[in-house]
């Protein structure tokens, strides 16, 4: 079944106002320049940037995405976001789940699937991530840790309309190490049939499953042309106009 490819780049805890500024014009640039793209962009800077990057890409069709929200939609939440908040400022996607919003905040299956429904009932579409640590991987408890992410985090109500999936092994973020195709390929097959348990077969085809973990433009095409992978989630090669968009080059967009 046909699902559009998506080029996610997360930005993280990276650039102040001009670098931002800068960085969203030239992917706008590119993106533009490509007519109507293939595949669908989205980008993801900290909050501080997403008024102004919004501006940036004005014209170009790239979606704007946050990296986080909060589960209420206001109240004494200190240092906390709403979803609504970021559907006020122009976001139409939101990052769930990060492996580094688990490890480094503690956040359980549980908090995330009531962020998720939060999101989509404020009208955000999710990138709700799962993945494995490297004890975890040398456990063979990959495809294991992968389903109760998923049954835990992705909410009953989910639909391939508001929802993506992003499989990130913890240990290749950022490390310049990736599993082979195949494994990346066994893991996504498998969540597809947690995710066709879950919500139902005919969603589960319909819905996209990213990979992320030191994406880059030399394997680009190796891991977007896998049949269960329908995307990448970016991190540092997001950071810069010529890699971003030369994995989605690289990989036939």
């Amino acid at each position: 079944m046909a699902r559009k490819t998506m080029i996610a780049g997360n930005w993280k805890m990276n650039c102040l106002s001009a670098d931002g500024i800068e960085l969203a014009k030239g992917i706008a640039s590119e993106v533009k320049s490509m007519g109507k793209p293939e595949c669908e962009f989205l980008v993801c800077p900290p909050f501080t940037l997403l008024s102004s990057v919004k501006k940036a890409l004005r014209g170009a069709k790239v979606a704007l995405g946050a990296q986080d929200a909060h589960f209420n939609v206001k109240g004494a939440h200190t240092g906390d976001i709403s979803p609504e908040m970021l559907k006020d400022i122009g976001c139409t996607y939101v990052i769930l789940g990060h492996s580094e919003r688990r490890a480094d905040h503690k956040e359980s299956n549980e908090l995330i699937n009531k962020k998720a429904i939060a999101a989509n009932q404020a009208g955000l579409k999710t990138v709700i991530c799962i993945g494995e640590t490297l004890e975890e991987r040398d456990s063979g408890k990959t495809i294991e840790v992968c389903t109760q992410q998923i049954l835990g985090s992705v909410p009953d109500s989910a639909t391939a309309a508001n929802t993506v999936i992003a499989y990130e092994p913890v240990w290749a973020i950022g490390t310049g190490k990736t599993p082979t195709a195949n494994d990346v390929e066994e893991v996504h097959a498998a969540v597809r049939k947690v995710l066709a348990k879950k919500l139902g077969k005919a969603n589960a085809n319909k819905m996209r499953i990213l990979y992320g973990g030191s994406v880059k433009p030399s394997n680009a095409k190796e891991f977007l042309s896998l049949e269960d992978v329908d995307g990448a989630l970016i991190g540092g090669a997001s950071l810069k106009v010529a890699d971003f968009i030369a994995i989605a080059k690289n990989a036939g967009f």
